[in-house]
């Protein structure tokens, strides 16, 4: 059908818009990472992409109920 999503399966729907997600997060982080003006810059930005990411991951695991066996 012409206009139509052409995918229905769930899963295969949430593996791509988790590709779109990591592609464009990848690629904001990379575009920032460019605009440093010297290697040092570009490493120390990333160190603090790093940081950034590991505390956020810290928040959501804690808030993140462990499932029930």
């Amino acid at each position: 059908m012409p206009g139509a999503w052409p995918y229905t399966d769930p899963l295969l729907i949430r593996a791509r818009a988790e590709h779109a997600r990591r592609v464009l997060t990848l690629g904001s982080i990379r575009a920032h990472l460019e605009d440093q003006p010297s290697p040092r810059a570009v490493r120390t930005a990333a160190r603090r992409w790093i940081a950034d990411v590991l505390a956020v991951a810290e928040d959501v695991a804690q808030n993140t109920q462990e499932p029930r066996t």
